[in-house]
């Protein structure tokens, strides 16, 4: 985590005042009982589409170069993840019984891209001579303009649209479980003599 003092302006103190506001959720999230997760699911989704935004159309591009192709393309593939995620979860089924263990997955990806940014990529791109403050102003009106205008949809979303109602490999596994045969009160009485039998032989 860096531990230099930035002014509230400064383009990584906003991102990392969003990454705070996003963990709160989720810690929140993990306390809460059933009938209000929904609501901090909600809230999550919409501070994390806000801010996936912000850094690919204004911080990302202002520090690829220096930060370097390795980091910034991880980053890219772990949003692009995250948005999969979280269309899926904004979608008409929107996770059904599995909503809950597909925002845990989404806030333990969200928490892992967290960490890298704030101890590789910010420290990073701190060295950059650019102006942040001004940078920080651009991020502010453009989080402005998206609180006052919706957020666009993704191609994530048109994916996930297309593709029609997420399946899970737990969902499979569940419809194609075989059901266990109830077990005939003569076999019963057939595997406790063998058990008496086995207890008498040892």
């Amino acid at each position: 985590m860096f531990d230099w003092l930035l002014p509230e302006d400064h383009a990584i103190a906003i991102l990392k005042k969003d990454h705070d506001t996003v963990k709160a959720l989720f810690d929140e999230f993990d306390k809460a009982e059933h009938p209000s997760k929904k609501k901090i699911i909600e809230s999550a989704l919409t501070e994390l589409k806000i801010h996936a935004i912000l850094e690919e159309d204004i911080f990302y591009p202002a520090v690829r170069q220096h930060v370097g192709g390795k980091l910034m393309n991880e980053a890219d593939e772990e949003h692009h993840i995250a948005k999969v995620l979280i269309a899926e979860l904004d979608s008409a089924g929107g996770g059904g019984d599995h909503r809950d263990a597909k925002f845990t997955v989404l806030a333990e990806s969200v928490r892992h891209h967290i960490r890298e940014e704030e101890n590789e990529m910010m420290p990073k791109a701190r060295e950059l001579d650019i102006d942040f403050v001004q940078l920080g102003h651009q991020l502010r009106a453009k989080k402005q303009q998206l609180l006052e205008n919706g957020i666009p949809a993704d191609a994530e979303h048109a994916m996930v649209e297309k593709a029609g109602p997420a399946d899970s490999p737990a969902k499979a596994a569940a419809r194609h479980r075989t059901p266990r045969k109830p077990v005939s009160k003569k076999a019963k009485s057939v595997r406790k003599t063998i058990g008496r039998k086995s207890a008498k032989a040892a």
